[in-house]
């Protein structure tokens, strides 16, 4: 079933590669489709999160730490809820259809993987926090900047090292 999935999805993206042959390599778009695709329902999720699910409110957690009450902030849970349906598809996809040539075994792949998101979801707090907090950039706003800076790192690192040949 998986394998149908990205042979799918494989299929459709290859579809509208044609213009773009001359100009980038098959893996490249594949990576800017799916890592396109993927980023955009990241950020969805995320903008819908912070406005609808969570009413912009910060979340307690119901105990204390060092006497003050425990809570997220919402634009950082949004992080956390986009991030729990993103980090599985984007392992998917850039497993089986951007980078399946790579010969390092999955569990490698997935180690490093986790050790790259890992990587990334610091940048994102990190970028996020600064761009709200310190820069009073609107949350989505904070989040389309962050993005671009974490999606740049991150394909270099897959590139080079995740699913690397």
């Amino acid at each position: 079933m998986l394998a149908w999935v990205s042979q799918s999805i494989s299929r459709v993206i290859d579809f509208f590669y044609p213009p773009f042959k001359r100009f980038l390599p098959i893996q490249t778009f594949r990576y800017i489709a799916c890592g396109g695709g993927n980023t955009a329902l990241d950020i969805l999720i995320y903008f819908i999160s912070y406005n609808y699910i969570l009413n912009k409110q910060d979340v307690h957690l119901g105990f204390q730490v060092f006497g003050r009450e425990a809570l997220i902030t919402p634009h950082i849970m949004a992080f956390i809820i986009a991030f729990c349906i993103s980090f599985p598809l984007g392992f998917f996809l850039n497993r089986t259809v951007v980078f399946n040539d790579s010969v390092l075994r999955g569990r490698v792949q997935l180690f490093r993987y986790v050790l790259l998101v890992t990587a990334c979801i610091f940048l994102n707090y990190i970028f996020i926090k600064l761009f709200v907090e310190q820069f009073g950039i609107y949350p989505t706003l904070a989040k389309i900047f962050t993005t671009v800076i974490v999606v740049t790192f991150s394909y270099l690192a897959q590139r080079n090292f995740t699913f690397k040949k």
